[in-house]
């Protein structure tokens, strides 16, 4: 039976608490008693009444917080005092599980069914399953199942068809609880100028999937041959949104749920928001992020609006995050941290990455010092990045030439491809260290008997295996970047030329530098059937990488007579 030890699933619960940040405190104070979770954040709301907090971890663990917390907010919140902006049906009203890496959205149902029958059971919450955990298909949307609010539930749940999943009798303080398995949600609030929720929820209605009903000439709602009643369809797929006004800020907002950022990004969001805002006389001045976001929808919102200023495209990950933060005015009503937003930040280990967070000065130091690492695969790794930043400061220069204009997309895509080299062989910077501490490590384990000694022996190779791959991995990155020096030698901007050739000179140090680390680290592994074709392959690569340089230098030289 799989263990999922090794798995990450994100759990955001959203708790009827945004005011007291006491009561919040003891809930989240609950989350951060269990071990394997990591408590990324946690966003109140005063006007909603509101708090969305983001935990990550094992499933095991992250259940098991999820539910203390789901219990502990059940003593703290009486919902029969609760009032909000926001709809709502329980002191925890939603609790989604997202899979995020090693477990599928099959494994993820059967956590959230494990949570839900224990909430239900253990705590007299009557809990519902939906999305990818729905006991039924008109039991997969929330807004269905929340419908009526908390006020409604005592009625609602005598009902044959909203029977909760688990737990039977209506809980007075607590209200009723939604467990599922989602994917990744987006929550985002476009903000407006003006106090008008009736214009907002206009706004929400032309760009939410499921759109407004039908009415006649007079207003009256129009109905199908079986009475119900007919929906003309938003513009967006995949996105949930309504009208509000928020006291606390004093304007109204459209608050919308992306249920999948690639079907409908979010730039997509805000652009149709702006323009329909503008269709009713009315503008967008800026949104704000609720919970954490997925560094992808940032940096492809960052593409996205250099795009449409036909910049390049090819700049730095902070870069992007600043054109984006900028551009969806993400830091009109609170300042963006990046650090606390952005979900993959979150979850960072800091220690795995010190050498290139370090100075320049900082890090030659490091070299220089007794210790064997950082060593030449380290070094090897940063020439290569060197050398692909230099292509693309080559591309990104020429794309914004004078009298080049027409040109701004070729250029910009050179520069992306650069940029992507030089931070996957920045990555490898630290990966190169931390394979050689590994083996180390390996090389410390106990060999007092033949088990430890076996244990021992396949940990090493493990480990010696890992730490031929990865400057195999530099040299892969490093070889591709003779190409892009060698196109930006060839048609780039004439002034930059020397930095394309300057480039290929450290794409050269790169590729047999790494090729020195996978031949010594290879030395007793040599006929091991997954070290075998990489050494022929970084044979080839070291054999003809003298050869790509020299075209380079030529095409270089050439352009300097």
């Amino acid at each position: 039976m799989k263990d999922f030890k090794n798995a990450i699933i994100e759990c955001v619960p959203n708790f009827s608490e945004g005011r007291d940040m006491s009561i919040i405190k003891q809930i989240t104070d609950e989350i951060e008693k269990v071990e394997g979770v990591s408590l990324l954040d946690v966003d109140p709301g005063k006007a909603t009444n509101r708090t969305v907090v983001t935990l990550v971890g094992n499933p095991h663990a992250v259940i098991e917080a999820a539910y203390q917390a789901i219990k502990k907010a059940g003593e703290v919140i009486d919902m029969r005092q609760h009032k909000g902006e926001h709809p709502r049906m329980g002191a925890t009203d939603v609790c989604p599980l997202i899979p995020i890496s090693g477990i599928t959205m099959e494994e993820t149902v059967e956590f959230a069914k494990m949570l839900a029958k224990r909430v239900g059971e253990e705590l007299n919450i009557p809990t519902y399953l939906y999305e990818y955990a729905a006991s039924a298909d008109y039991r997969r949307n929330l807004a269905d199942i929340r419908s009526g609010e908390y006020e409604g539930f005592a009625a609602k749940i005598t009902k044959p068809e909203w029977k909760p999943d688990y737990g039977t009798s209506f809980n007075e303080k607590s209200g009723a609880t939604v467990i599922g398995a989602r994917d990744f949600l987006i929550a985002y609030n476009v903000n407006l100028n003006t106090t008008s929720t009736r214009r907002a929820n206009a706004i929400a209605f032309d760009i939410r999937e499921k759109g407004r009903q039908k009415t006649d000439e007079k207003g009256k709602a129009v109905k199908d041959e079986n009475g119900e009643p007919v929906w003309i369809p938003g513009l967006l797929k995949d996105v949930k949104a309504i009208g509000w006004f928020i006291e606390e800020y004093g304007v109204a907002q459209i608050s919308i749920n992306l249920t999948n950022m690639h079907t409908t990004p979010l730039h997509k969001v805000f652009d149709t928001a702006c323009e329909r805002a503008t269709a009713r006389g009315l503008r967008v001045t800026g949104s704000e992020l609720v919970g954490l976001v997925p560094l992808e929808a940032i940096l492809e919102a960052g593409k996205y609006f250099l795009r449409k200023q036909q910049r390049s495209v090819g700049v730095s990950e902070s870069e992007l995050i600043k054109i984006a933060v900028k551009s969806l005015g993400l830091d009109e009503l609170a300042p963006f941290d990046p650090q606390k937003k952005i979900i993959e930040y979150r979850m960072r280990d800091t220690n795995s990455k010190k050498l290139i967070g370090m100075t320049l000065t900082k890090f030659a130091e490091e070299t220089a010092s007794e210790s064997p690492a950082p060593g030449g695969g380290s070094i090897a790794a940063y020439c290569g990045a060197l050398g692909a930043a230099l292509g693309t400061m080559v591309a990104n220069l020429s794309s914004h030439k004078k009298g080049w204009d027409a040109r701004w997309e070729e250029f910009s895509n050179y520069a992306a491809q650069g940029q992507q080299l030089m931070t996957d062989m920045l990555n490898l910077v630290d990966e190169d260290t931390n394979a050689f501490n590994q083996i180390m490590a390996a090389f410390g384990l106990p060999k007092t008997n033949d088990e430890e000694k076996a244990t021992r022996k396949a940990a090493i190779d493990a480990a010696t295996i890992n730490a031929i791959k990865v400057p195999y991995r530099t040299m892969e990155l490093a070889y591709q970047s003779f190409d892009l020096a060698k196109a930006m030698a060839e048609i780039g901007n004439p002034n930059s030329v020397s930095d394309a050739g300057v480039g290929a000179l450290c794409a050269r140090a790169a590729v047999k530098g790494a090729y020195l680390n996978v031949i010594i680290n290879a030395q007793d592994l040599k006929e091991h059937p997954e070290v075998k074709p990489l050494v022929a392959k970084a044979q080839d690569m070291n054999a003809s990488a003298d050869s790509k340089e020299q075209e380079v230098w030529a095409v270089v030289m050439g352009k300097m007579k």
